[in-house]
């Protein structure tokens, strides 16, 4: 194939940000973002998300394309960039595709299930429900309509239990129907590059972007949006333990901590989860000819 979608992936803190921009300068093409909270322009700070000297040195999708309360998915993503990957190729042969997303790199490079959208009359019902019944309520519901994904489904993640239902009571069918993992075949060839440090350096990295994100305001980022944090956007490290502040449960100190030790745990989550995949070619991001080498001679 004549067409190559160079994909940077690794865990949060490792340096992606700096080496994707030296190789979207080396071959002369856009980022396309791969982190699904950067896409919601409210959350800048405490998602570490391009600064407005970095997105004016290189062009930058998917960045502060979305508000918080618009409806999201992994499934409109993979639509989205396949369209874009269709008009950049017009004029390239490289495209870059970055971020610590599991899902959404996996969505574009594997495809994802073709899962209805769920009508706002739907979303409106479970969400009233979740907070008038209790998640254990609509986990027997769910048990009763999908006993297959009812097995397999984290029952204590409200979002994820949320949304089988919706589809069960949507469509009339259990949400494991949809669910075939068919893997689609790309018209172009697929790069991945991981990138990884050693443990310690991450986890020094790690508490260092934290100080940096408080020092930038990530606070009263988090003030601002504290009256959305119902939504399943801010349910996510950094949010959820200033919000626990907020709450007044926590000392600020505090919430700092567990902010730097939840961000180490999901970094060792995304390595565990990346390195399950044979396809990944693995470097430092210091190793940056290295890694031009290997897009340019496979």
């Amino acid at each position: 194939m004549s067409k190559t979608l160079i994909v940077i992936t690794g865990p949060t803190a490792v340096g992606k940000t700096d080496l994707c921009l030296d190789i979207a300068k080396y071959f002369g093409i856009p980022i396309i973002n791969a982190d699904s909270r950067q896409i919601y322009r409210e959350l800048k700070i405490g998602t570490a998300a391009p600064t407005e000297a970095q997105l004016q040195q290189v062009r930058h999708y998917f960045v502060g394309t979305q508000a918080l309360t618009d409806y999201y998915s992994a499934s409109i993503y993979e639509q989205e960039v396949m369209k874009l990957l269709e008009e950049l190729f017009q004029s390239s042969d490289y495209a870059l595709l970055s971020g610590g997303s599991m899902m959404y790199i996996d969505a574009v490079c594997n495809g994802i299930d073709d899962i209805p959208t769920v009508d706002e009359e739907t979303r409106t019902t479970l969400k009233r429900r979740l907070a008038e019944e209790g998640l254990e309520r609509l986990c027997e519901e769910l048990r009763q309509l999908d006993p297959e994904h009812y097995e397999m489904v984290d029952k204590k993640n409200p979002r994820r239990v949320v949304h089988a239902l919706e589809i069960c009571l949507m469509t009339g069918r259990p949400y494991s129907s949809f669910r075939t993992n068919e893997h689609k075949e790309r018209p172009f060839r697929i790069v991945k590059i991981g990138l990884t440090r050693e443990r310690e350096i991450i986890y020094d990295r790690i508490n260092r972007r934290v100080d940096q994100m408080m020092d930038l305001g990530f606070l009263d980022e988090a003030r601002r949006v504290y009256p959305l944090r119902h939504l399943n956007a801010l349910n996510t490290v950094g949010y959820k333990e200033l919000f626990t502040y907020l709450d007044g449960k926590w000392s600020l100190d505090e919430a700092v901590e567990r902010i730097k030790g939840n961000t180490r745990r999901y970094a060792r989550k995304q390595l565990t989860w990346y390195k399950k995949d044979p396809l990944v070619t693995w470097f430092s991001p210091d190793e940056k000819q290295q890694i031009l080498n290997h897009i340019t001679q496979l």
